[in-house]
């Protein structure tokens, strides 16, 4: 068997390329601590994403380049982890914060709370570091999402100045207005009120380390969307929709004020939500209540990705009601769902940030 060296390994896995960035592993600087004993290999793959969709491929590709290119007698180990990148260079803003996504709609009603709230929790499954802030003053509903309806923020003395600590459930860090007022409460607030609100919990939270801090955005295109969009450097913005003709007309719009602001947003994709009804009795029945496809023409016509579908089912709800977001029941049929979203967002994450010279992984 040839003597096998480290300067044999990388040559091997500088074919293997990385299927979204375009480019060899090593190029790409995502082999770490090779280790060669006898005829054993181990080394360490560092993804952009512990939420990649193409973990495996990328793993078995590896393992195929060595055999192939030095010898099929050694055992290949390959330790997948990951390092999630960020092309922020200003940090006066959300210092902590590697990647800030914001999942907005058109119009109510389509789900968009509940989409943001198993995201978030489908990030932090995959192991990310995840924050959620609910910007809806007006509708906060992050605190029955989570079911922490009675919880309210501590406060932290860090450098002088005291700072909200965001409530933590099921591993994700929390914010909304719902957390600081009664449950029955109206907040009526004028524009300027609610974007000062928005403004103190960007500016006045300690969000700590954060791989992603999702933000949950009221419907609509009006003082709030311009405030984040202004305040927060948002990486990307992820549209949700229903299939029906007037959510999808109000998408259309509220896609349209992200590419007509000065700081252009990257539109990341379109989630269409409801988009089939599947009764428990016929699991292999779809049910196109709300219409079909509207999501990924959208998708289409805009020249941006197709996220995913969201079917309708009966744990959405419940989980929603009970304050367990449905992604966590592992028996559940959405969470599959879910989890394909997720992983397709954080790969837009990271082709996005590798796009820009001053990304780093």
């Amino acid at each position: 068997m040839t003597t096998v060296n480290e300067e044999l390994i990388l040559k091997a896995l500088s074919t293997v390329i990385e299927p979204d960035l375009h480019k060899d592993l090593v190029t790409l600087k995502m082999i770490k601590d090779i280790e060669i004993i006898e005829n054993k290999v181990s080394f360490k793959v560092v993804l952009t994403t512990p939420a990649c969709p193409l973990k495996e491929k990328i793993e078995n590709d590896c393992i195929e380049a060595i055999h192939q290119m030095v010898s099929g007698e050694l055992e290949v180990k390959v330790e997948m982890t990951s390092n999630v990148t960020t092309n922020r260079l200003d940090k006066l803003v959300l210092p902590g914060v590697k990647n800030i996504i914001a999942v907005a709609s058109g119009k109510g009603g389509v789900g968009k709370s509940t989409v943001a709230s198993n995201l978030a929790m489908a990030l932090s499954i995959k192991g990310a570091k995840v924050g959620l802030l609910d910007a809806d003053i007006y509708g906060p509903s992050v605190p029955m999402m989570f079911g922490e309806m009675n919880s309210q923020p501590l406060m932290r003395d860090v450098d002088g100045k005291q700072l909200m600590v965001p409530v933590e459930k099921f591993g994700v860090k929390l914010l909304s207005i719902g957390f600081l007022i009664k449950p029955e409460q109206a907040v009526a607030w004028r524009g300027p009120m609610v974007s000062s609100a928005l403004t103190q919990f960007i500016n006045d939270c300690d969000w700590g380390e954060l791989d992603y801090l999702i933000l949950d955005l009221p419907p609509g295109t009006g003082d709030v969307h311009l405030t984040m969009i202004q305040v927060v450097p948002l990486t990307g913005v992820v549209m949700v929709t229903t299939p029906q003709a007037v959510a999808l007309a109000d998408a259309y719009k509220a896609a349209t004020m992200f590419s007509m602001t000065p700081t252009k947003v990257p539109i990341l994709g379109i989630v269409e939500n409801m988009a089939y009804f599947t009764p428990a009795e016929l699991p292999e029945n779809k049910y196109y209540i709300f219409g079909k496809g509207g999501g990924e023409k959208m998708a289409e016509e805009l020249d941006v990705p197709f996220l995913g579908a969201i079917p309708i089912y009966q744990s959405i709800r419940e989980g929603g009601d009970k304050g367990v977001p449905a992604v966590l029941d592992e028996n559940s049929p959405v969470r599959e769902a879910f989890m394909s979203v997720v992983e397709s967002i954080a790969q837009q994450v990271a082709i996005i940030n590798a796009q820009k010279p001053e990304a780093a992984v």
